[in-house]
């Protein structure tokens, strides 16, 4: 009789020992990708601040590209920090097609191109987008190795049970994927 009280017992304490680990590694790994989101929007912010200045740059210059101008300022508008972690992604995701779109047509502004504030916003530009770039390749592997722990076995049976939800990557957009024409 107690033979099975002490397998029992064991059995129990295994599945418990289980239930902490696997509970243990999914908040470990969501930590680590809210970590991740926290380092990459550091980049965004910096980007956010950048755009009403290099907007004003090249206000002057661009009368006729006024719906471009508008669309980032309008979404630069939003207020950022009641933004959740999803509408952070999507609405980076805006402003880089509408900065691309201003880069690119800057090229066709001699005056703008040579001007001094320009110039640097639009290295500080780059230098945050390439920050940004880096800081999401973390995010992604981050939300990776979650996203594959909540969705596989035995995980997906404990993030069900403990309300672990996938997590969004951070996606480039069909304009990021596309190959860029270099004119030398």
């Amino acid at each position: 009789m107690w033979v099975y009280i002490a397998i029992g017992g064991g059995v129990l304490l295994l599945l418990l020992i289980i239930c902490i680990a696997n509970y243990n590694r999914l908040i470990k790994l969501r930590t680590k990708t809210e970590e991740a989101f926290s380092t990459m929007d550091v980049y965004l912010v910096k980007r956010w601040e950048l755009i009403p200045k290099l907007v004003d740059s090249v206000k002057a210059y661009m009368a006729h590209e006024k719906g471009t101008l508008e669309k980032v300022t309008e979404l630069r508008a939003r207020d950022y920090e009641s933004l959740s972690e999803a509408d952070k992604l999507k609405v980076n995701t805006d402003i880089t097609k509408g900065l691309g779109r201003i880069l690119v047509v800057s090229e066709g502004y001699p005056e703008l191109k040579s001007s001094g504030n320009f110039l640097q916003l639009s290295r500080d530009l780059f230098r945050v987008e390439d920050e940004i770039a880096q800081s999401r390749k973390y995010y992604n592997g981050c939300v990776r190795m979650y996203n594959t722990k909540v969705q596989t076995f035995p995980g997906n049976i404990f993030a069900g049970m403990f309300g672990f939800q996938s997590k969004q990557m951070f996606e480039a957009t069909a304009i990021q994927r596309t190959d860029v024409g270099v004119d030398l």
